[in-house]
C-alpha cells in the first residue's frame, strides 16, 4: 500500500501490520465436531463422526495410533529451516505493502514431504502428531518479522535511532531486541490457550486447515487410504490452481490478480462514480485464493459483519464523509483536518473489536482468572522454593475442561519462570539500549497482555490478526506521556512494537496449540518445537534485516525519496508517532463515535447471551468482524471471503457429503498455495524479474 496500496496479500494466515481486519467465533458446521472434547490419548479419526447422546463427537484411535515421540529434533530442526524461507518471504512482503503470512501450512506440508521418506530410511514411523511438531517450529521460525517492518525501521527514518549508523551497526540491539520479541511472546501464549481453544473453541482457520491437511496426508487403511487419496489429490490441485493464479498474476495483473469490473462498467458508461469505486475505493475482484478458504471455513454471520464493516467505512459513510468535504480522502494518516476514511474509522473500529473482546472474556472469564492466580502460585512457589521454604497448595475448586493430561501440559513453572526472566529482560534491554522509561515498559507489558486478547479473538474468528491495530492503540496510549520529545516518539514507538510483537507470537502459538489440540498432540511437545522455532527465527530475522537495508537503504533512510518498497507499514507508524507525539488528536467525531460503538460492543454481547436463544446465536451480527471491516481498507479481502463462502454454500447445497470430506483441504490447499507462491514471487523480485510486464485489463489508473 505504498502509502496506502490496494494490492491483496500473498499470505497464509494474514497478520495486518497496517491496515487490519476482524471476524468473530468462527462456529464450526455442524457436521464437523473435531474440536469436541476427547481423551488425549484417543487419536481423532476424521472419517468417522459418531455421536453420543450429549452431541460429543466420539473417535476411534484405530487409524491413528499413539506415538512415542511427538517431540523430535528431527521435526523442529526441519520445520525450523523451512520457516526460515517464510521468514526471508514476510521480510520482503511486510516491507513493500505492510503484511506477513504463515508457516502452518507451509511447514506441515513440506515437513511431511522431507521427513516421510527420512522416517522409512531411519527405520522408524513418523506420525501425524510429530508432524505438528514440524509445523509449530516452522510457524515460530517464520513468523518473527513485525518490528523489522514497522517500528525498527520507523526509529531509523526519524533519526531516534543509530544516531547516523546502518542496522549492521546495531547487531548487538537487534538480536537482543528480536530474543526478546520472541521468547517473551512465546511464554504469553501458554496461558491463553484454556481460554481461546479449550473454552471458547474459536475455528483458527488457518491452524485447522493444517490440522485437516496433517490428518489427510497420514491417513491409512483400506477405505481410509483411499479417502486420503482422494482428498490429497484435491488438496494438491488446489494447492497448484492457488499458486498458478498468484503467479501469474504477477505477471498479467489485470487479469489474474485483480478484475476492476466496476471500473471499466464506469470507464465504458463515462460514469465517474462507478470508476471510483473501483480506483478509489478499492472495490475490486481480486483472485485472492487465500481468503477464497477463509471464507469456506468460515460462518456466514461473520463473514457478512466483515463486509458490513467495510461497506460502512468505504462503501457508504466513507464516500459520504468525503464527498461532502468532511474527510480528505480514502486512505492515509497525514491529512489535516478531519484526516481519512481510514483514519478516521480506525478508532471506531478497534472499539469494536477491543469491547467486543475483552465482553467475551468477562462472559468466560472463569478459567481465565484461574490460570492467572495458577501463574502467580507457581511465581510464589518458585520465589518459596529458591528460598526452601513449603509450597503453596492449590485450594482451587475449579474443574478444567482440557482433555489432555497434567503430563503433557507446558509446566506452569516452566511458562511463569520464563515470562519473568524474558519480562525482566524486556524491560532492562528497553531501559538501556532504547532509553525507554521502565515504568513504560511495564505499562506496555500490561497492555500487551490485554490486547493479546483482542488479537486472539479475531485471528481465532477470522484468521486475520490485527496486529496493525493494536501497535495504533498502544502508540495512542503513550502519546501523551512527559519527556523529550525524542523519548516519547521512541517510547511511543517501541512501546507499541512490544504490544503488537507480542500480539503476533502469541497467536502464532497459540494457533499451533489449536492444530495440535484438533490432533491431539501434546502441547508440551509443541512448545519445545516453538523454543527451538525461536532460536532459529531470532538467526534468521537479524541477518535478512540488515541484508535488506545494505541492499535498499531507503528502508531506513528518508532522505531517500525512490525506493524499490512501498514501506506501507513503515511510513504509517511513522507518521502516527508523529502526529499524536507533536500535538495531533483524533478528530472529535471519530472518537465520540469510538464511546458509542464501545458500550454497544458491550450491549450486543450480553443481548447475544441473555436474550437470544442458543440455536439463532451463530446467526448473531459479529460486530468484532464489523470493526474489522471497518479498519481494513481493502474491500477485495471481503468480497473474496464472501465468494469463498457463497461457494461453499453452494457446493454443500448440491452434493453435502462431498463438501464435509473435502471442503477443508480444498481450504488447506488455496491458503498454502497462496503461501508458496508469495516465497516464490519475493525470489523472482529479488532476482530483479519484472512483474506486470502484460498490461491486458491494465492502465496506470488501476494497475
Amino acid at each position: 500500500m505504498s502509502t496506502e496500496k490496494e494490492g491483496f496479500p500473498p499470505h497464509e494466515k494474514t497478520e495486518y501490520l497496517e491496515e487490519d481486519h476482524v471476524h468473530h467465533p468462527l462456529g464450526r458446521p455442524a457436521s464437523f465436531k473435531a474440536d469436541d472434547y476427547v481423551h488425549p490419548d484417543q487419536s481423532v479419526d476424521f472419517q468417522e463422526d459418531k455421536r453420543s447422546d450429549n452431541g460429543n463427537a466420539q473417535f476411534n484411535d484405530e487409524e491413528f495410533p499413539p506415538e512415542e515421540h511427538q517431540f523430535t529434533w528431527r521435526a523442529a530442526i526441519v520445520g525450523s529451516l523451512l520457516g526460515c524461507v517464510v521468514a526471508a518471504s514476510n521480510l520482503y512482503v511486510g516491507l513493500k505493502i505492510g503484511w506477513t503470512f504463515g508457516a502452518s501450512l507451509w511447514g506441515a506440508i513440506f515437513g511431511f514431504i522431507i521427513l516421510k521418506p527420512l522416517s522409512r530410511l531411519m527405520g522408524d514411523s513418523f506420525g501425524p502428531r510429530e508432524n505438528a511438531t514440524c509445523q509449530a517450529a516452522a510457524t515460530t521460525a517464520g513468523g518473527l518479522s513485525t518490528g523489522f517492518v514497522t517500528a525498527i525501521p520507523a526509529l531509523y527514518r526519524m533519526g531516534l535511532m543509530g544516531e547516523g549508523h546502518m542496522p549492521k551497526d546495531d547487531v548487538l540491539t537487534l538480536v537482543l531486541w528480536t530474543t526478546c520479541a520472541a521468547f517473551f511472546g512465546m511464554f504469553f501464549a501458554v496461558p491463553l490457550r484454556t481460554h481461546f481453544v479449550i473454552n471458547q473453541d474459536l475455528v483458527f482457520p488457518t491452524p485447522r486447515a493444517a490440522a485437516e491437511t496433517i490428518r489427510n496426508l497420514h491417513k491409512t487403511g483400506s477405505k481410509a487410504a483411499a479417502d486420503a487419496k482422494k482428498t490429497a489429490l484435491v488438496m494438491i490441485i488446489s494447492f497448484f490452481v492457488a499458486m498458478a493464479f498468484v503467479l501469474l498474476g504477477n505477471f498479467i495483473p489485470g487479469i489474474f490478480d485483480t478484475v476492476h469490473i466496476l471500473y471499466w462498467i464506469g470507464h465504458a458508461t463515462s460514469y465517474l462514480k462507478m470508476q471510483h469505486a473501483d480506483q478509489v475505493w478499492g472495490w475490486a475482484f481480486s483472485f485472492d485464493f487465500s481468503f477464497f478458504g477463509a471464507g469456506l471455513m468460515t460462518p456466514g454471520s461473520t463473514v457478512w459483519s466483515f463486509m458490513l464493516g467495510e461497506f460502512i467505512a468505504y462503501g457508504l459513510a466513507g464516500p459520504l464523509m468525503v464527498d461532502s468535504g468532511y474527510l480528505e480522502g480514502p486512505r492515509g494518516f497525514t491529512e489535516p483536518r478531519n484526516g481519512t476514511a481510514q483514519s478516521w474509522f480506525l478508532w471506531p473500529g478497534i472499539a469494536l473489536m477491543v469491547f467486543t473482546a475483552f465482553g467475551e472474556l468477562g462472559v468466560n472469564g472463569k478459567s481465565l482468572w484461574h490460570g492467572v492466580t495458577s501463574g502467580v502460585q507457581a511465581a510464589r512457589n518458585l520465589i518459596r522454593r529458591l528460598t526452601k521454604r513449603s509450597q503453596l497448595a492449590d485450594s482451587s475448586n475449579y474443574v478444567s475442561k482440557d482433555p489432555v493430561p497434567p503430563h503433557l501440559q507446558v509446566p506452569t513453572l516452566w511458562w511463569v519462570s520464563g515470562l519473568l526472566v524474558s519480562g525482566v529482560f524486556t524491560i532492562v534491554l528497553m531501559a538501556v539500549d532504547f532509553k525507554v522509561p521502565v515504568y513504560s515498559t511495564i505499562i506496555a507489558i500490561i497492555l500487551s497482555f490485554m490486547l493479546a486478547f483482542v488479537g486472539l479473538q479475531a485471528s481465532g474468528e477470522t484468521d486475520i490478526n490485527p496486529t496493525g491495530s493494536i501497535g495504533k492503540v498502544t502508540q495512542l496510549v503513550f502519546s501523551r506521556f512527559p519527556g523529550e520529545l525524542a523519548v516519547v516518539q521512541k517510547t511511543n514507538l517501541m512501546c507499541a512494537n512490544i504490544s503488537a510483537s507480542i500480539c503476533s507470537q502469541a497467536v502464532d502459538m497459540v494457533g499451533d496449540l489449536k492444530t495440535g489440540h484438533l490432533l491431539n498432540a501434546s502441547p508440551r511437545s509443541q512448545f519445545l518445537a516453538q523454543m527451538v522455532g525461536s532460536v532459529f527465527a531470532i538467526a534468521a530475522a537479524v541477518p535478512l534485516f540488515i541484508l535488506y537495508t545494505e541492499a535498499y537503504r531507503c528502508i531506513v533512510d528518508a532522505s531517500i525519496k525512490k525506493c524499490e518498497f512501498g514501506l506501507v507499514a513503515v511510513v504509517t507508524w511513522q507518521s502516527v508517532c508523529e502526529i499524536l507525539t507533536t500535538g495531533g488528536s483524533v478528530p472529535r467525531g471519530s472518537w465520540i463515535t469510538a464511546i458509542v460503538f464501545a458500550f454497544l460492543a458491550i450491549a450486543n454481547i450480553l443481548i447475544r447471551i441473555k436474550l437470544v436463544p442458543e440455536k439463532y446465536r451463530p446467526y448473531w451480527i459479529n460486530l468484532n468482524a464489523v470493526g474489522l471491516g471497518m479498519i481494513n481498507p481493502s474491500p477485495a479481502l471481503a468480497l473474496a471471503m464472501v465468494i469463498g463462502w457463497t461457494g461453499g454454500r453452494i457446493w454443500k447445497r448440491v452434493n453435502q457429503m462431498s463438501h464435509e470430506k473435502l471442503m477443508y483441504s480444498v481450504a488447506g490447499g488455496f491458503i498454502s498455495g497462496v503461501g508458496v507462491a508469495g516465497i516464490i514471487k519475493a525470489l523472482l523480485v529479488l532476482g530483479k524479474v519484472k512483474d506486470g510486464s502484460v498490461q491486458w485489463a491494465c492502465n496506470s489508473d488501476i494497475c
